[in-house]
């Protein structure tokens, strides 16, 4: 008399494996994606409010990078500078003020790059009167940016540890370029890149 379980034992097995080869699958495809591709990031500083608020999420595009240089105005995730990183290792985020080549100055609590007054309606403000961009204590008022580097400042000027205090950022230590809020749902918005009139 035969009972057949061998051969269902044999459908489970291959039943089992099926699984587990789509959810391994599924695991390397998404950490491919993390990898190359995008990533989620959490909004930890206040440093881009209002434009990004704590505890907002946001999706890093890590591919067009590869081959469309980052430009002002772009919101970047980058690793701090060692000097001011902490044991948390927690990425910054900030704006693109100044690319290769870009001579950029504070003047008055205004922004020049290559003498040209950037106009900025990013900036946190009080009662409709954006904040000044001062340098930070005891740091220079003007930079040229190097071959390879970003100058990068918070919208939030007077709490943001940027590149006024550590200076242009190394290309190598950029993660991405922040594209999409995507979370709380009534946030979900494209972060669009500001046009710059005069520059």
């Amino acid at each position: 008399m035969h009972d057949g379980h061998p051969e269902g034992r044999r459908r489970a097995l291959g039943c089992l494996f099926e699984v587990v080869e789509t959810l391994v699958l599924t695991v390397v495809i998404f950490i491919g994606i993390q990898v190359f591709v995008a990533q989620p990031y959490k909004v930890e500083q206040v440093s881009m409010e209002n434009t990004l608020l704590p505890q907002q999420y946001v999706l890093v595009d890590k591919l067009t990078p590869r081959w469309t240089p980052y430009e002002r105005g772009d919101i970047v995730v980058f690793d701090p500078p060692e000097t001011w990183s902490s044991e948390s290792h927690v990425p910054f985020i900030k704006r693109v003020i100044g690319v290769p080549g870009d001579r950029i100055e504070l003047r008055d609590g205004d922004v020049f790059v290559n003498d040209v007054k950037l106009e900025e309606p990013y900036v946190f403000d009080d009662d409709g009167v954006p904040h000044p961009t001062e340098p930070s204590p005891g740091n220079p008022s003007e930079w040229q940016v190097p071959d390879g580097d970003l100058f990068v400042m918070g919208d939030h000027r007077r709490d943001s540890a940027d590149s006024r205090s550590f200076g242009p950022i190394a290309l190598g230590h950029v993660i991405g370029r922040a594209w999409l809020r995507y979370w709380p749902i009534d946030s979900v918005g494209i972060l669009r890149k500001p046009s710059y009139a005069d520059q």
